[in-house]
């Protein structure tokens, strides 16, 4: 321990003694670890705002929607054929054991206006399990119900942002609005949601009872259809079995045979979710990777000026030799000064990273994700190159001939 100890003390002495020629080989493993940590916070970061993103839509969730026309030999892509009912969707809700909740829903914009404000915005026809499987939250007031969807009741939930547009900092419960000129009663502000995958605000929204939207508000030539339907699963583990159970029973309803095209598409959105984390991750070691060239680099430099030192330390090595040191000694004190260079490289380069981070969060608002575990791992692995590239210039001076050492000039 001694040894280690007086070995310390010399690399220390060392290092002063060069201070600048110290800074510039340490300014390869700042960069390099600065750089890694920086890197893997804003790709974990972004990462985490994909999946935030995707989650928003809801949890377990497979959407049906409607299948594609044929007209002169075109064919529509999915949703140009309107085939889905609200029986079809109440059937899936009676008959398919793996499915927790269904919400069908049929979809339509328009102008909403409150005293002298308006706003224009998306309005959705929906039944009261709309909020179970998209996840949502009622911050005031309460969820449409399954009366206000038999009786075609003038109630309505609106999103934080239709809230902030029409009513400001007022309470919206129990206020009346006109939707294309319709008066609609507040029942229920709804929690915020943010942007969705697609970039579009989630929070943009009105929810009436979808048989007002259909007979009252939106309108159809086919009064029962609906738009899609979201269909939750009881649990993750029965979802491709929802999905089986959902076909199978839609299959039936509309006597598709072996030789009828299938006239309704269902996805899977917990495999987009999967998917976009997974790619997400890939970015984010992509992203490392190519930030740790630099610390290869850095190590290079260290190597580089440790053959330096030992070539300008030669006759210095030959007396501490014939006074007694080993050459374990020797190999120790070099090996200590390289390591002391990329340990304080690695904890200014860990400072640099978490405050690059955190720069670029609040310069550009990307979110960005310091884990506890990069930044371990970065400062092991600067302590790892300190002893990988400094092995060889301490050998090579431990190796020395002491007489040759000593006449060096």
């Amino acid at each position: 321990m001694s040894s280690l100890y007086q070995s310390f003390l010399i690399a220390v002495r060392a290092l002063r003694v060069n201070k600048m020629r110290a800074l510039l080989t340490m300014l390869g493993i700042i960069i390099g670890i600065a750089a890694v940590i920086a890197m893997v916070a804003i790709g974990a970061g972004a990462s985490k705002m994909i999946s935030d993103q995707i989650s928003s839509i809801g949890s377990n969730l497979l959407l049906v929607l409607p299948g594609s026309t044929t007209s002169g030999g075109l064919r529509s892509g999915a949703g140009g054929n309107q085939t889905l009912t609200y029986d079809d969707a109440m059937a899936i809700k009676a008959e398919c054991p793996s499915v927790g909740a269904v919400a069908p829903q049929v979809r339509g914009s328009g102008q909403v206006v409150y005293g002298n404000q308006n706003w224009s915005t998306v309005v959705y026809g929906a039944t009261p399990e709309v909020i179970q499987v998209r996840d949502w939250t009622i911050v005031a007031g309460r969820n449409i119900t399954q009366p206000d969807v038999d009786g075609a009741t003038k109630n309505c939930l609106i999103g934080q942002t239709v809230a902030e547009n029409l009513f400001g900092a007022a309470d919206p419960i129990g206020k009346i609005i006109r939707i294309k000129k319709i008066p609609f009663t507040v029942v229920g502000l709804l929690g915020e949601k943010g942007q969705s995958p697609q970039g579009q605000d989630q929070d943009d929204v009105i929810y009436v009872p979808i048989r007002t939207a259909q007979r009252k508000l939106l309108g159809s030539q086919f009064p029962n259809v609906v738009g899609s339907i979201m269909v939750q699963a009881k649990s993750g583990d029965v979802l491709d079995q929802a999905e089986e159970e959902v076909t199978a029973l839609l299959n039936q309803r509309h006597r598709i045979g072996p030789s009828r095209e299938v006239d309704f598409t269902i996805r899977n959105l917990s495999e987009l979710l999967a998917l976009t984390a997974q790619s997400s991750k890939v970015m984010s070691i992509l992203l490392g990777a190519v930030a740790s060239i630099s610390l290869v680099v850095g190590g290079i430099g260290i190597m580089n000026i440790m053959l330096v030192s030992v070539t300008e330390r030669t006759r210095e090595i030959g007396i501490r030799i014939a006074i007694g040191a080993k050459r374990r000694d020797i190999l120790l004190q070099f090996l200590t000064e390289a390591v002391l260079l990329t340990t304080c490289g690695g904890i200014i380069g860990m400072l640099l990273g978490v405050a690059g981070a955190r720069l670029v969060a609040s310069l550009v608002g990307w979110p960005t994700l310091v884990s506890v575990n990069t930044i371990i791992i970065a400062f092991a692995f600067s302590a790892g190159v300190g002893v990988f590239f400094g092995f060889y210039p301490a050998r090579k001076a431990s190796s020395l001939n002491p007489i040759e050492a000593l006449r060096y000039e």
